[in-house]
């Protein structure tokens, strides 16, 4: 993983599910990330965008303990952070507010998630 880096970047991760989310604080750190989180839950991410002004991007996945992420999501968009969606909901799901926002299916290699909120904020 060490075509690109992002090296300082601030990186909050919302992943419920620990393993995923323990696999994607490494494959952030390999190449350069700090990572913020990850938060478990849409209160715990909530309590992480209030808590953190210095955010460069984050990686969302949409059901956090069956909660929808979108506030969150909407928080980070009116602060101008960058976001990638990692889900299992088809693209049709997501409501079309966040058409822009990249998306990365599940199950998805944590290469691929890193390289996609890698190419999201340097876009």
């Amino acid at each position: 993983m060490n075509e690109f880096s992002l090296r300082g970047c601030r990186i909050m991760i919302a992943e419920d599910e620990y393993m995923l989310a323990d696999d994607l604080t490494a494959a952030l750190g390999e190449v350069g990330a700090v990572v913020i989180g990850p938060a478990p839950s849409l209160a715990a991410a909530m309590r992480l965008i209030e808590d953190t002004p210095d955010l460069h991007g984050a990686v969302l996945d949409i059901n956090l303990a069956g909660e929808v992420v979108y506030p969150a999501a909407d928080a980070l968009i009116a602060r101008g952070v960058r976001m990638v969606f990692a889900t299992g909901y088809d693209a049709s799901a997501i409501p079309s507010r966040y058409a822009e926002v990249p998306r990365c299916e599940k199950p998805v290699s944590m290469r691929k998630l890193a390289q996609a909120i890698g190419e999201a904020i340097s876009s």
